[in-house]
């Protein structure tokens, strides 16, 4: 893999090389290139900048075609939608989710969507990322995206692995978006964030480069309904570069890097004591206030792409590389006072592979598409655990802490091809109907061949009704506990009741969707949409112990289904949305990982279907812009959006997910001058207000499922800041 990942890296040199070398030098990056002498040599001519943001414009839609959403359930977020939402640019991407039709909030930056736990794909540029390791670091960012789409519900068959819904980035360039900018933005808990953006063109070679430095005093949720967290520290680095050259109007070759580095303070629960009675080195109490629990974690990522548009074909075929860590460091003395076991923890995991789409327009009713992935990676794990020894019946011999040591590591690989046929058999009718076969060979080796079948029928200009299947396949996150982590903790403390660990098996399900658009009159847009998800093996993940660290497991079966509403209007000054789902998710009997819960806990759920933890009845968002003196040099937005949750689940003495947590709304309001002092290219301040209402609300109260500790939601913060652009 080190050889793969130097092949990799080499291969993005020498497409940048290939990129520089297009440049045209010392041209003018804002006027055109000299016209050449003789109008005979017209043919011959290089690419000139009035060309260069056509063609960038054209390729783009062109890679657009390769990989449509044709009878998926699509919510778009556009360049204003993105700088409309509280933060705009600043807002990690979980928060700009949440304002998505049907996706729940859960701590540590999770989301669900459709009342299914993760299982999100995430797309730059239609290339697919590897699943990292980032728990609530997120490597992604809303800064260098240009436009979003997400889609849920049937998935056309290009979409394969994570299918709960696909979240496809067009990344900002040189051509949308040229120039300097600088920005401070910060505030509330300590809150610093230094940015700076850079793009431009020259020639046929364009780039935009992006990074960021957060530190603030709320990296996690707060486990205390206190204003203040104690001890809740965060430091972050995010950085991003595109580069792409365009060598003629039909291929570019493109490069895409970013990189996250995070380190986080755990934060505590104050007022708690050990109640496990141990004894550590003489030390039997431990005020809680003062744990010193620390993680750490690293993501980088790089995509090569090439690109080509010949007539009615089209073609995307890319490299790409993922690596990512996660280090967890224990307070020594308080986790094995409350916990039984102090674990210093590190998970790494590299993935590279090449994924090819291609399109080709066989005639006005014909489209066909065709792709793969192919997919290798390597996990590593090293844990250490000190321990305290115990006799047969548990009671503690020795004072004197001693560490297991648990290392080792494996090789998998991932790969999926696809076939479809877009068939317009009708004016109004549109059949999209194809085949994909996915295979994964980690822990598990299995493999499927899914049919895929979407129907779209517009029977009028303002209305679309789509009806489709899928046959699903979700292979297990690699990242699992071993057997052997059971055998070596089978006597000392916090040693597990269950001895039981069958392997995670991979998630097959059939998905229906069925739904409706109306265009109500020109920029009003409702929508509803149904879905309904027969799942085997459904994966789910929870977090076990101290260590932030998530662990997969499969319910034997589950059913989820659910409704969305939606409604937008977009007219001149005003922008206004709204979104209601209602969901439910249930699931019986676990069949992997027993060892990671209570003997009590599984005979229930052996017999019982339970809400899974992540169910949420009803979810809602909405939002409201408006732009004062539009048009001019000096244009005010003014902005509201609203989150409401009815709440996730919580465990009942009798019933694990038995309780529904309180139902909660955060409103957030922006203020958005756009001002010409005569410095650069503008000014632009900002001042945002997060939970307005000030509103105490928990997102976990500590029970559930796979549930480690209570989490409570961001109180008031007041942000501002100042953006210089040249």
């Amino acid at each position: 893999m080190r050889f793969a990942r130097r092949m990799m890296l080499k291969a993005g040199f020498m497409a940048l090389a290939l990129a520089l070398a297009l440049a045209p030098g010392p041209a003018d990056a804002a006027g055109p290139a000299p016209a050449p002498e003789n109008s005979e040599d017209a043919g011959t001519a290089p690419i000139t900048l009035d060309t260069v943001e056509v063609i960038s414009n054209e390729l783009d839609a062109a890679r657009l075609q390769i990989q449509p959403s044709l009878g998926a359930s699509t919510y778009n977020f556009s360049p204003e939608a993105l700088q409309n939402i509280s933060q705009g640019g600043n807002a990690p991407l979980n928060q700009v989710l949440l304002q998505a039709p049907g996706v729940a909030q859960d701590s540590f930056g999770q989301v669900h969507l459709r009342g299914e736990h993760a299982n999100v794909q995430f797309r730059i540029n239609g290339v697919q990322l590897p699943e990292g390791l980032s728990v609530f670091g997120q490597a992604l960012q809303t800064r260098f995206a240009n436009s979003m789409s997400l889609l849920t519900g049937a998935l056309p068959a290009q979409y394969g692995f994570q299918t709960a819904g696909v979240l496809d980035i067009q990344t900002k360039t040189g051509v949308t978006n040229p120039g300097l900018a600088y920005s401070m933005y910060g505030g509330g808990f300590g809150w610093l964030q230094p940015s700076f953006e850079f793009g431009g063109r020259n020639g046929p070679v364009d780039w935009f480069f992006t990074g960021d430095l957060l530190h603030n005093d709320r990296g996690i949720e707060n486990p205390a309904a206190s204003f203040n967290a104690i001890h809740d520290a965060t430091q972050q680095l995010h950085g991003f570069a595109y580069m792409s050259g365009i060598i003629d109007p039909d291929t570019r070759v493109s490069v895409i890097g970013g990189a996250f580095d995070g380190k986080f303070q755990i934060p505590n629960n104050p007022g708690q004591s050990p109640s496990l009675g141990l004894n550590v080195n003489g030390a039997t109490g431990f005020n809680s206030n003062l744990l010193n629990e620390n993680q750490t974690e690293a993501t980088q990522f790089g995509i090569l792409s090439l690109q080509k548009h010949v007539g009615d074909i089209n073609l995307q075929i890319s490299a790409f590389v993922r690596n990512s860590a996660l280090s967890f460091t224990p307070d020594p003395l308080g986790d094995l006072l409350f916990n039984g076991v102090a674990p210093y923890a590190r998970r790494s995991n590299i993935a590279g592979g090449v994924q090819a789409d291609g399109s080709w327009r066989v005639n006005d009713s014909h489209t066909l598409r065709g792709g793969f992935l192919g997919q290798v990676e390597r996990t590593a794990y090293n844990t250490t655990s000190y321990v305290l020894p115990v006799d047969a019946t548990g009671a503690q011999t020795s004072n004197q802490p001693f560490g297991v040591v648990d290392n080792g590591g494996r090789t998998g690989c991932l790969y999926g091809l696809y076939l479809q046929d877009e068939w317009r058999f009708l004016p109004a009718l549109t059949l999209n109907y194809g085949l994909r076969f996915d295979a994964v060979d980690e822990y598990t080796q299995e493999s499927q061949l899914s049919p895929r079948v979407n129907l779209v029928w517009k029977p009028t200009e303002t209305t679309t009704i789509h009806a489709g299947y899928s046959r699903y396949f979700v292979p297990p996150p690699f990242e699992l506990v071993s057997p052997t982590t059971i055998s070596l903790l089978a006597n000392p403390t916090a040693a597990p009741t269950v001895l039981q660990d069958s392997t995670v098996k991979a998630e097959r399900s059939n998905y229906f969707d069925v739904g409706v658009s109306q265009v109500v009159i020109p920029g009003l847009t409702i929508g509803l949409d149904s879905y309904y998800k027969l799942a085997k093996n459904l994966i789910d993940e929870g977090q076990f112990g101290a260590p932030i660290i998530l662990s997969a497991f499969n319910y034997a079966s589950a059913r989820i289904a659910g409704a969305e509403f939606t409604i937008s209007y977009d007219d001149g000054p005003w922008s206004a949305y709204g979104n209601l789902a209602y969901s439910r998710a249930m699931g019986v009997n676990i069949v992997s990982s027993q060892f990671d819960f209570e003997p009590d806990e599984l005979a229930y759920i052996a017999q019982n279907y339970i809400h899974l933890d992540h169910d949420q009845t009803w979810t809602g968002s909405a939002g409201v812009a408006y732009t004062f003196n539009r048009g001019t040099k000096y244009p005010t937005k003014l902005s509201v959006d609203l989150l409401a949750q009815s709440g996730l689940r919580a465990s009942t003495p009798t019933v694990p997910n038995g309780a529904s947590l309180p139902a909660y709304a955060v409103v957030n309001a922006s203020v958005i001058q756009k001002l010409d002092l005569g410095v650069g290219q503008g000014t632009e301040l900002r001042f945002d207000v997060l939970n307005v209402g000030d509103a105490v609300y928990e997102i976990r109260d500590g029970t559930g499922v796979g549930v480690g500790a209570p989490q409570y939601g961001i109180r008031r913060t007041l942000l501002a800041g100042l953006t210089q652009r040249f």
